[in-house]
């Protein structure tokens, strides 16, 4: 696969809002700026770390894989884009020449069924990891999940542990963050809820019994930690595990989110086996559909860590999950998020073609 360098420039000052609200990051103490790479970088955390980079001074370069799909990147920001594959030597070579960090976020869970944990998460790590210690990084970033154990009965949580594993024995200087569920605004977690409750008239169906707790922790402050980390020496060959400032069960999210949509719906609980072959089915008929089953692995038992890690070792006092923090689910139209992803995924065209083969 031929290689493509561009420069990005975007022309619109509308992306979302990033705010710095750790002291340590003010512009004032900036230390030596750094040249980045950045895989997963036009994901929802990718994004969000690109604006606070940025933000910093630090150059940064995005590496995508190659898409007939125009890259979803910040807009009003100047990125370098490198476009090759994790299969691309050649590409990944040349996309860490002059590069001192690489931040690795890309992750295949995103597309459920659809997802290759082997190809993205295991293989792609090993090929970031080695082309990093053949180019002479000085260090590495790694996202992972609360969780994470070779010996889980959960494929992410699986593929997760043995990357982390690879990335510990490499020799490169790392990072890893094992993080709880994220949330913000264009987060799958939720808008995935938020869908549904939108869209699903009169009931929720709650997986198992909607005990499970889970620390919702806010985009801004786990990529504060993240560039917080590139600063300060002491992270190096650190393992994080981060969250937010509570634990909330799974039922107190749901009503939290009601609340903030003003729609309320019988919570019907149901076992994990059925609410997956429930969710395989959509997810067949519709890619894009915003709960995969990935997303039930996480809901399948507690994903929590200590609660002071953030004011402990970032100085971050957490923000809460409440209605006041959620109220950027009031601006989306969700029924023109459903046509959005009838149309990008392709659906009308693949009845198009049942139909003209029928």
């Amino acid at each position: 696969m031929p290689l493509l360098a561009v420069r990005v420039v975007a022309i619109s000052q509308n992306f979302p809002r990033a705010i710095i609200r750790n002291a340590w990051l003010d512009q004032k103490d900036q230390k030596k700026m750094s040249n980045i790479l950045i895989t997963g970088g036009t994901g929802f955390i990718g994004g969000y770390l690109i604006q606070q980079l940025i933000h910093r001074g630090h150059q940064v370069r995005v590496l995508i894989r190659p898409s007939k799909k125009t890259p979803d990147l910040p807009k009003g920001l100047s990125v370098e884009v490198v476009v090759a594959g994790f299969d691309d030597p050649r590409g990944l070579r040349a996309a860490m020449v002059d590069i001192d960090t690489v931040y690795h976020l890309a992750g295949a869970e995103w597309k459920g069924a659809y997802a290759s944990l082997m190809e993205i998460d295991i293989a792609g790590t090993r090929a970031v990891v080695d082309m990093a210690k053949e180019s002479g990084i000085n260090h590495l970033f790694y996202l992972s999940h609360l969780g994470a154990d070779r010996a889980s009965a959960y494929p992410v949580m699986k593929a997760k542990a043995i990357a982390e594993e690879y990335i510990r024995r490499s020799g490169l200087g790392y990072t890893i963050f094992r993080t709880s569920i994220v949330f913000g605004p264009g987060d799958g977690f939720t808008t995935g809820l938020g869908f549904i409750l939108s869209m699903l008239p009169g009931i929720f169906l709650m997986p198992g019994d909607g005990k499970t707790l889970l620390q919702p922790l806010w985009i801004e402050d786990l990529v504060t930690c993240l560039v917080w980390a590139l600063e300060d020496p002491k992270t190096r060959n650190q393992i994080f595990e981060i969250g937010g400032g509570e634990f909330l069960s799974m039922q107190q999210i749901v009503e939290i989110t009601m609340e903030t949509l003003g729609k309320r719906r019988m919570v019907v609980n149901i076992a994990a086996p059925y609410l997956r072959g429930i969710t395989v089915f959509f997810e067949s008929l519709l890619p894009g559909f915003p709960i995969s089953i990935y997303w039930l692995d996480y809901l399948a038992s507690n994903r929590t860590c200590a609660i002071d890690t953030l004011p402990r070792f970032f100085h971050i006092i957490p923000e809460r999950f409440t209605p006041a923090r959620l109220t950027y689910l009031n601006e989306i139209q969700w029924g023109k998020l459903l046509w959005q992803n009838l149309r990008r995924e392709g659906l009308f065209r693949r009845i198009r073609r049942v139909r003209e083969t029928a």
